[in-house]
């Protein structure tokens, strides 16, 4: 038995002196870190323990990294910028050669990062979400186990995808507060908690909420934030709690909700339950940093990954990772290469980066409902895979359209008014041609003959046309298309303008030759009874000349053209969501009011001077003119 002993002995002797030598030979990395264990975040606390925990699973691992060790060396920079420049300083400038920075609150990141460029560093940081570290030429080497602050946005917008919405509102903290008359519907708020129960005890003064709106909210604000009493607002909790009623959060996911095993071999449950005991049965909530505990673990992992990918490649090149040093930019390359192509499963959830260095994560959407919030989907950015539940509730029948839908509805002329009116203008022609006939007929008779029929004739023709101009006046955008509407708006304006002149023309031309002619005392008997026809005739040809010259002005320099007016909205009883914009089209032109003050002041004179005329003679009597005195009394009636 003793000579079996021995040999066994020897052997078992023999394996341990291999195992030593083998450690022996593994080579250190060393990781620079700053945690910040106090100050503004003191995130640390829980990042630091789970930052270690993951560095025991790698070293231990024989498939990952065989041949090194990875060491943490890592200081408080109490999420202070100024005392990380410090430990910073220490960092790069003492033993041993660190061949990645790991900073964690974002002010400390930024520092880290923009300076690591100058030392060839990798920063990844696990607890920075500032939007402005995206930007790789400020930051070439940074990446970061923590979402960007940003990727809010890709969820918010695939659920306005969902729920066909495309006009948002937005309100920060640097925003004055909007009012309901900008109909914003969908708002989404940037604020923090204390300023979330300001903006909201004014949403419900304002009556900014219930079924015809939706809040987006961060989804990080304490359960009962809401309920919490804040003597800065002057609502009631019954108030608030109507007023948030309905709202979505998101959040960006921190741990995976799904029981797998990824690259650790844990599952997210089982990394918390050993990080509270590392903790000591410390209480969670009361632990900076325990919801980045995961991101702060899944770091290393990325970490322990990428330098594991590249030993190959920097083998092939001659080169090796212990060989780096701050002006070694291949062994960086590599390392950042792999970096960029990270892709694993943590217990944060699928570990990738995007091209400006940032993780693509999961993002939580709760509702509140009831006072309490609900998990109603997640959104995985980075396959763009929304998983809903369909839990979702509504305060109406659905969700809320994203702006009052406005129906524009062309206001035409009643088809009633339009027949009846222009029946009255078939009378009112016929009436005229009866007239025209009659007079033609009998113009051999002297009683006609002394009212000078030529000036009936085209007083009677003046009066048709202006009632034929009734039937393109009641012509609107129900009979005719629109490119014929000029058209019609030039034989409004034609009919109109030549049937008053010769209407109108042919009284004023007898008005004013009976005023000519007998109101002046020197002219002799005989010459009152001596009347030249065709200076009547001239005078209508002059009055109808000047028409027809400032109408083709008109019409040439600045055409009538289609015009459509918007009258005030109107709001339907039975619709909250529609209002009627009522449209009219009508005949304008560029400088409409111009021509119509030219025409109206010259037609206005002319009526002016025809009322002074027929005042003048009403007292007259002649057998030239033996009707100036119903030519008078017309007179009036136009005027």
């Amino acid at each position: 038995m003793a000579r079996l002993r021995r040999p066994a002995a020897l052997l078992l002797s023999a394996l341990l002196c291999f195992s030593c030598a083998a450690d022996k030979k593994k080579k250190k990395l060393y990781i620079g870190a700053l945690f910040p264990m106090s100050g503004g975040w003191p995130g640390g606390q829980a990042c630091l323990p789970a930052t270690q925990m993951a560095l025991q699973l790698v070293n231990k691992r024989t498939d990952i990294l065989p041949d090194y060790e990875l060491e943490l060396i890592h200081y408080d920079s109490m999420c202070d910028p100024g005392q990380a420049t410090k430990l910073l300083y220490d960092l790069l400038y003492t033993e041993p050669i660190k061949v990645v920075l790991m900073p964690g609150c974002s002010s400390v990141s930024t520092l880290v990062a923009e300076a690591a460029r100058m030392w060839n560093l990798i920063v990844l940081s696990y607890g920075s979400s500032s939007p402005a570290l995206s930007n790789r030429q400020r930051f070439p080497t940074f990446f970061r186990t923590h979402p960007s602050a940003t990727l809010h946005n890709p969820t918010r917008v695939q659920l306005f995808q969902k729920w066909k919405w495309t006009k948002i509102a937005t309100i920060q903290q640097t925003t004055e507060v909007f009012t309901s008359r900008q109909d914003a519907r969908i708002i989404v708020g940037l604020f923090y908690e204390t300023e979330a129960r300001k903006v909201f005890c004014e949403v419900y003064k304002e009556k900014l909420y219930g079924k015809k709106y939706v809040w987006f909210l961060i989804g990080w604000y304490a359960d009962n934030w809401f309920k919490i009493k804040d003597p800065s607002i002057n609502c009631t909790l019954e108030q608030m709690s109507e007023a948030v009623e309905g709202h979505v959060t998101t959040e960006i996911v921190m741990l995976n909700p799904e029981t797998v095993r990824g690259a650790s071999n844990l599952t997210s449950q089982e990394f918390l339950t050993q990080l509270m005991s590392k903790l000591g049965g410390k209480n969670p909530e009361e632990t900076g940093g325990f919801q980045e505990a995961p991101l702060a673990y899944d770091a290393v992992w990325a970490l322990a990954l990428a330098l594991n990918k590249t030993v190959g490649p920097l083998k092939a090149k001659g080169h090796r990772l212990e060989d780096f040093n701050y002006n070694n930019r291949d062994i960086t390359s590599e390392i950042y290469r792999a970096m960029n192509t990270s892709s694993f499963e943590g217990v944060s959830g699928h570990v990738v980066f995007d091209a400006q260095g940032s993780r693509m994560a999961w993002t939580l959407i709760e509702q509140l409902q009831g006072g309490s919030y609900k998990k109603i989907g997640y959104y995985d950015s980075t396959k763009g895979n929304l998983s809903w539940y369909g839990n979702d509730k509504w305060i109406g029948q659905g969700p809320p359209a994203d702006q009052t839908v406005v129906i524009e509805e062309f206001r035409y002329l009643s088809q009633r008014l339009f027949v009846s009116m222009s029946v009255f203008a078939v009378v009112g022609i016929l009436l005229g041609i009866v007239c025209l006939t009659f007079n033609i007929y009998n113009s051999r008779v002297r009683y006609i003959q002394n009212s000078q029929p030529y000036l009936n004739n085209m007083t009677a023709v003046g009066c048709m046309m202006a009632l034929a101009a009734v039937f393109p006046l009641g012509i609107d955008g129900l009979h005719v298309h629109r490119r014929h509407f000029p058209v019609v708006c030039q034989f409004r304006l034609w009919l109109l303008g030549l049937g008053f002149s010769l209407a109108y023309g042919s009284m004023f031309t007898k008005i004013w030759w009976v005023h000519t002619v007998f109101t002046k005392k020197d002219e002799k008997r005989e010459k009152r009874k001596h009347l030249d026809s065709w200076k009547l005739y001239a005078t209508v040809g002059v009055l109808l000349a000047v028409d027809v010259l400032l109408l083709m002005i008109w019409q040439i320099v600045d055409p009538l053209h289609i015009t459509v007016e918007k009258f005030t909205r109107e709001a339907p009883k039975e619709d909250l969501d529609v209002l009627i914009q009522p449209l009219l089209e009508h005949c304008s032109s560029e400088k409409m009011t111009t021509w119509l003050g030219v025409v109206y002041g010259y037609k206005g004179l002319l009526l002016l001077l025809g009322i002074f005329l027929a005042y003048e003679t009403k007292s007259i009597s002649t057998e030239k003119i033996n009707d100036h005195r119903a030519v008078g009394m017309a007179i009036y009636n136009v005027a």
